[in-house]
């Protein structure tokens, strides 16, 4: 990070929305939380089609070319046959973030017993953390607030903060 904040990118898949027959509700949903709970010096959204190779490509372009810090995409997380996110991410993080899919199905298991099929990932690439959230705008903000307040302090250890961790 910067003194003038994070870059964050986030990332719609949708089939409807890439072709423009719907509107994203959830990419603009994770802007707006995290700009509210995190200082950002940069933010872009992008619509993909429901397409692993297309999502493999532009996560590693994100985090290792352009170096965003956060990378948070929305949808392909379900069951269909058109669902891929999590196995597009999982072929290109270095290490996975448990404590945050933890954390996100808890908050979803409070709000709705089907948060069981959740598929939501988070690692990490490079210096940027990336996370898979669900489609619904609804599903996007209970799953990102239960790992917001962790995100500055796992950036600052991820790009090399030396400082020991302080107990709370």
């Amino acid at each position: 990070m910067t003194s003038e904040g994070y870059a964050l990118a986030w990332v719609t898949l949708s089939d409807k929305g890439a072709q423009g027959q719907r509107e994203d509700a959830s990419g603009p949903c994770i802007a707006a939380m995290v700009r509210e709970s995190i200082p950002l010096r940069y933010e872009q959204g992008f619509m993909l089609p429901d397409d692993g190779a297309q999502l493999r490509a532009l996560l590693t372009e994100l985090a290792l070319v352009q170096r965003y810090d956060i990378i948070i995409t929305t949808g392909g997380t379900g069951l269909g046959p058109r669902d891929v996110t999590p196995e597009a991410t999982s072929a290109v993080i270095e290490k996975r973030l448990q404590g945050f899919e933890q954390a996100m199905l808890a908050a979803s298991l409070a709000k709705t017993p089907h948060a069981v099929i959740s598929r939501a990932l988070a690692g990490t690439l490079g210096g940027a953390i990336i996370i898979n959230l669900p489609g619904s705008r609804k599903a996007v903000a209970e799953n990102l607030e239960a790992v917001l307040p962790a995100l500055p302090h796992a950036l600052a250890k991820l790009q090399g903060d030396p400082s020991d961790c302080a107990q709370a």
